[in-house]
């Protein structure tokens, strides 16, 4: 296969960057197969602490941001944006970004992003664990601290560590659609996509029967998401009540079993758009929708875009570089 244009990532780290999330940039987008160009940069070239016991030496300066396609800012020492401004010299080295250009932001990276005036207005997350930190630091932000990740234009930002990961597939995704994503995942070893949002990870007292779980019942609708599965069936098959069953589903997994059941039903769909030639009605019964149009309702509220729109942008990425 030939890649005849390479997308261009630039990796910013920072002082005090943290090393898992400096690496993620290369392992997801280095596993695509040649098609993104990853150069890794400080602000002048010269090496960084990192938080863990050691610093980082670079082979690039700030200059590479000029011609990013895009931009990605991990996780870092978040003392430099707590005050709503930034390091003269950061400050400089972000004013070299194109207009246009995507930015990614990874965990406290969003505090970066913010206090350049990147989010204002917009939709964005940080780390669960710092989240009433930034939306008193950034009152401008339309904070989200219950998801992993959040895309509002040109700018996604993640939730902490793994979000990371989730949020840079999902670029892969709309770059060159489903298959290629896939693999990327594949070849690292994570899933396509995670459920639900940070509520399952926030620091809670565990349940008091932490031994009673609704994975199976979750796992058993995953395998059969072309039935009519209710609520009320996997609330049996968990062996609880429908109360308890809601209840415990929401604490493992952030969100309503109802909410849930939909967004499998539309993952599945979206794979399915993506790399057959199905038909809306037949797409619809094959993840459990009653008709297409129900599907044509959920999948426009979910992404505000109908599914004939839906492939052609994703089948037409996944073509173009096949």
């Amino acid at each position: 296969m030939t890649i005849d244009v390479v997308h261009q990532v630039a990796v910013l780290a920072l002082d005090g960057v943290y090393p898992f999330e400096l690496g993620i940039a290369n392992r997801v987008f280095g596993s695509a197969g040649g098609r993104y160009r990853i150069r890794t940069c400080t602000v002048d070239g010269a090496p960084v602490r990192s938080n863990a016991d050691y610093s980082i030496a670079v082979d690039h300066d700030s200059s590479v941001l000029d011609t990013a396609d895009t931009v990605v800012l991990p996780a870092c020492d978040i003392s430099m944006a707590l005050d709503g401004a930034l390091p003269q010299p950061v400050r400089d080295a972000l004013a070299r970004i194109r207009p246009g250009t995507r930015i990614v932001a990874i965990c406290t990276g969003a505090f970066v992003a913010a206090a350049a005036g990147l989010l204002d207005g917009r939709v964005a997350t940080t780390n669960w664990y710092e989240a009433e930190r930034f939306r008193r630091t950034f009152p401008l932000v339309r904070l989200d601290p219950d998801v992993l990740y959040v895309e509002d234009g040109d700018v996604l930002t993640s939730a902490g560590a793994a979000a990371g990961i989730d949020a840079c597939l999902h670029l892969v995704r709309r770059d060159y659609g489903s298959v290629v994503a896939n693999s990327v995942a594949r070849r690292c070893v994570v899933p396509p996509w995670r459920e639900g949002g940070q509520a399952q990870y926030i620091e809670q007292p565990m349940p008091p029967s932490p031994s009673a779980s609704t994975a199976a019942a979750r796992q058993w609708a995953m395998e059969n998401l072309h039935l009519p599965v209710s609520v009320d069936e996997l609330a049996e098959r968990a062996r609880m009540s429908e109360r308890t069953f809601a209840r415990r589903f929401s604490d493992e997994v952030g969100m309503s079993p109802g909410r849930w059941l939909i967004q499998q039903r539309l993952y599945r769909a979206r794979h399915l758009l993506e790399s057959t030639d199905m038909t809306v009605d037949r797409i619809a019964g094959e993840v459990g929708f009653a008709t297409g149009t129900s599907l044509r309702q959920h999948l426009h509220e979910a992404i505000g875009v109908s599914p004939q729109a839906y492939r052609r942008t994703f089948r037409t990425a996944a073509m173009a570089t096949g």
